[in-house]
């Protein structure tokens, strides 16, 4: 890499604004612009995917529905849910898109792994989940090589608006959190490890 990754906690931020600040910067890097790593949470929003089919919204809703275009299906995202976008350069990695995820689901696998709980990734179904219940999320965009978007983990939040939809377009798929198996820690301090897997993931 051109130089050290740079990593930007944004606190609570709408989801929106976020994205088209993601998509700016990509828009505008050059070949030596480092890459970065956000940390954020966002409000009550479910997003759908460039695919995502709206059938997998099951009722209506008073929260707000954003149109994404990272890859993957309807999920949702609220406080108490880290979120981390990864804004790399593949071309400059050479790494693919199916490496990307990969990268994504082993952070949050070892992250996992260091607070006792014992998860896995599905080659159906990107994502992480913990005795077949979803806990994280992830989805891509990839524009002139390089990537946005990135991962959320289940913390400590309000589980119920993932009733309403079928996350990730898998009718009748749980989800879970990490602090209803047992571990209690801020949001903030679960982003620690998180970063340091990616970091050890894209940096030489």
């Amino acid at each position: 890499m051109s130089e050290a990754t740079v990593l930007r906690n944004l606190g609570l931020q709408d989801y929106v604004a976020v994205w088209q600040a993601m998509q700016n910067f990509t828009a505008e890097r050059s070949p030596d612009s480092a890459d970065q790593i956000w940390i954020v949470e966002h409000p009550p929003v479910y997003t759908l995917g460039l695919n995502g089919k709206r059938e997998h919204l099951l009722k209506p809703t008073t929260i707000l529905v954003v149109e994404s275009d990272r890859g993957g299906q309807v999920t949702y995202h609220g406080p108490g849910q880290l979120v981390v976008y990864l804004l790399a350069d593949l071309r400059r990695l050479s790494k693919g898109p199916r490496q990307m995820v990969s990268i994504l689901e082993n952070a949050v696998i070892e992250t996992l792994r260091q607070y006792g709980i014992c998860a896995e990734a599905q080659a159906k179904a990107p994502g992480v989940y913990v005795q077949g219940q979803k806990i994280a999320s992830l989805g891509l965009r990839i524009r002139h090589g390089c990537c946005y978007h990135g991962l959320s983990i289940n913390n400590d939040m309000n589980l119920s608006p993932f009733q309403d939809i079928n996350p990730c377009g898998y009718s009748g798929l749980q989800v879970t959190q990490l602090a209803d198996l047992g571990v209690k820690i801020l949001t903030q301090e679960l982003a620690v490890p998180v970063v340091h897997q990616l970091l050890k993931a894209i940096e030489p």
